[in-house]
């Protein structure tokens, strides 16, 4: 597994429970011993021994680094080789990477993962996966233990395709629930009611049913996706669309309401912190009263 963060270093405690034997590499080198598996000196040093590849990293431009970068896996990798990528990249980057693997001999399996820590943790992952259907199953002793579905969706790149458009619309969701719940906030609603209306009514979505019931009482159920890098998938988003040449008319939201959260300090917490932004914007407005810096104390 290269990259040892909030998701990578939950697969590799799933792997390393289900009796895998892993190499880890991380740009911090203290990881692999808290989570639990075998440190690797460099990607090279990684390469060199294992079947399999992982790679858990924020972006493509991570990625091809890691990949094409001076002693990357590209010069070290092996014929018969598997490299994974776990990460949210950008879909035309991974189809030229395919082929560059492919010149060595190496399957490149794009899978985006979707589901956050809790399903990490819990090995409840949905994959979807992009590259050689044969490939995929013959890793499933891979998959198996870190997730619960796995979706074979056709050529190389389209399983990063399918994450994009899946993290979009998550960005939708968890951005105007949060400015929904902010006004509710605001106005003095019950937030308890307010989401047990949402949930038996037309505005229901995975925000609702999976994050705010936890966000209301100050838990952000930290560990998931920042506000950049939601940010940077939903430029994702917007580069694909143009590529296929269908015109975006709704990212223009999630990218004001990240972008501000990116601005206003969050950057590097939780998406779910997004909230917080909205409600810096609304006068100090906090959805749950034991925050030191709620509405009642701004």
């Amino acid at each position: 597994m290269v990259g040892l963060g909030n998701m990578g270093g939950r697969m590799t405690r799933r792997l390393v429970a289900a009796g895998h034997r892993v190499l880890g590499y991380d740009v911090d080198p203290a990881r692999a011993a808290e989570i639990g598996c075998e440190p690797a000196a460099s990607v090279a040093d990684l390469a060199a021994e294992a079947t399999v590849v992982l790679l858990s990293l924020p972006d493509s431009g991570v990625v091809e680094r890691v990949v094409l970068g001076d002693g990357g896996l590209l010069q070290s990798c092996h014929e018969g080789q598997v490299v994974v990528d776990l990460g949210t990249s950008s879909p035309a980057s991974t189809v030229r990477l395919h082929a560059r693997f492919g010149e060595r001999g190496v399957e490149l399996l794009d899978a985006g993962i979707s589901g956050g820590a809790v399903a990490a943790e819990a090995g409840s992952l949905t994959l979807m996966v992009g590259g050689s259907a044969q490939t995929l199953e013959d890793l499933a002793w891979v998959t198996d233990p870190i997730a619960a579905s796995v979706v074979h969706m056709g050529a190389p790149g389209n399983g990063h395709l399918t994450k994009v458009l899946n993290n979009f619309l998550n960005a939708v969701s968890l951005a105007a629930t949060s400015e929904v719940m902010v006004a509710a906030r605001k106005a003095g609603l019950d937030l308890a009611r307010v989401l047990d209306v949402l949930n038996s009514s037309s505005g229901v979505n995975f925000a609702t049913q999976k994050r705010f019931p936890a966000i209301i009482t100050g838990d952000y159920l930290e560990g998931g996706l920042t506000n950049a890098l939601m940010t940077k998938d939903v430029a994702l988003y917007v580069a694909a669309l143009a590529d296929l040449g269908v015109t975006s008319l709704n990212a223009a939201g999630p990218l004001a309401s990240f972008g501000l959260a990116n601005n206003l300090g969050y950057a590097d917490q939780i998406s779910n912190r997004v909230v917080d932004a909205l409600g810096d914007a609304a006068g100090g407005v906090r959805l749950h009263s034991s925050d030191e810096h709620s509405e009642e104390d701004a």
